[in-house]
């Protein structure tokens, strides 16, 4: 890794590359409000590190780009997403400016009793431009994953992210997604985030956003308004939390129910959502395929405490993925689920 500033030699192409910001979390070791909370343990989290970690653990090659503080919480980042297989070479160290943290209590993020303090402002992570990252390393994958909350972080962040979703021949495949973030913006003062994630949105090939996020940010409900107001790309994937996911693959419209989950935590769902979706996108499978891989994924990160997961044996999400729809609709995946099925597919395989 170099200090800062674009690299000159060109990296490996990937399957994935993934960027934005990640940071340390700290989860509370017990239920409560964070002013009663007496310890935290240190985790890692990022909507776009997410994705990248799952991606790897799915078998993908990928790459994950973004800052981070010369500081210690920024080697932990870089070590702990690099222990989940995915390439760091591309980070970048900002010897100027920290690397974010954030603490959370341990209750559902959709209750109002969850609380969240970011310490993000002016974070590493924050000076990304198309000035300090390595567009070649950004660009080296087969898909480009970006979300909204990138955008947020700064007016430089703004700019990059506009440059990587201007429509251009030769460009990876881009997946946005939209992951609306009000306290973010209410914050920014370099643009009103529904308008700004709606135009980073027409200019990706793959959207994913959340019926919830497009009501509140967009005013618009149903899936079918959400593909009237993004025509553009050629792929848009609407989740409907407990209810399913539909997406709209050109004319073809293709909805799948979610699973029955016995939900320990309801974080980082969304990221593994999208993990699933795009492997099984770049491995070519059907729509309502890619939709069923999205729900096992997000699954496997609602039966455990944290954001990541391990996921299922690629061989087992795929039998599962293919099953008709009333065995689909009895499945009802509850915590360890992913831990069985791995150990199930080492006895097959051990003699």
């Amino acid at each position: 890794m170099t200090v800062d500033g674009p690299r000159s030699t060109a990296p490996d192409v990937v399957d994935v590359v993934a960027l934005g910001e990640s940071m340390v979390t700290f989860l509370p070791s017990v239920p409560g409000r964070l002013a009663d909370v007496p310890s935290f343990e240190r985790a890692i989290g990022g909507a776009e590190s997410n994705v990248a970690c799952v991606l790897a653990g799915a078998g993908h090659a990928v790459r994950w780009v973004g800052r981070v503080g010369a500081d210690g919480f920024g080697d932990h980042l870089v070590e702990a997403i690099g222990a989940h297989g995915v390439d760091v070479s591309a980070v970048r160290r900002d010897p100027a400016r920290p690397t974010g943290i954030y603490f959370r209590t341990a209750g559902d993020r959709a209750t109002d009793a969850h609380e969240v303090a970011y310490y993000r402002a002016g974070s590493a992570a924050s000076a990304m431009s198309t000035g300090t990252m390595d567009l070649d390393a950004v660009r080296s994958g087969r898909v480009l994953h970006l979300s909204g909350i990138t955008p947020a972080l700064s007016a430089d962040c703004l700019g990059l992210v506009r440059e990587l979703t201007a429509r251009r021949p030769g460009r990876p495949l881009v997946s946005f997604d939209v992951n609306h973030r009000p306290g973010l913006w209410r914050d920014a003062g370099h643009g009103h985030g529904p308008e700004v994630l709606l135009d980073l949105a027409r200019g990706a090939d793959l959207v994913f956003v959340g019926d919830d996020e497009a009501r509140d940010a967009w005013g618009l409900t149903g899936p079918e308004a959400v593909r009237a107001a993004l025509p553009e790309p050629e792929v848009l994937v609407v989740k409907q939390g407990a209810t399913g996911a539909t997406a709209f693959h050109g004319d073809q419209v293709t909805s799948v129910p979610a699973l029955h989950v016995d939900v320990v935590a309801a974080v980082g769902a969304g990221d593994a959502f999208a993990a699933g979706f795009l492997s099984a996108t770049l491995r070519e499978k059907p729509v309502r395929e890619r939709l069923r891989h999205g729900h096992l994924m997000a699954a496997a990160a609602l039966t455990v405490p944290g954001d990541l997961a391990a996921p299922p044996a690629r061989g087992h999400a795929d039998r599962l993925a293919a099953l008709d729809d009333t065995a689909w609709g009895r499945l009802r995946l509850g915590p360890g689920w992913t831990q069985a099925d791995a150990r199930a597919e080492e006895e097959v395989r051990t003699p």
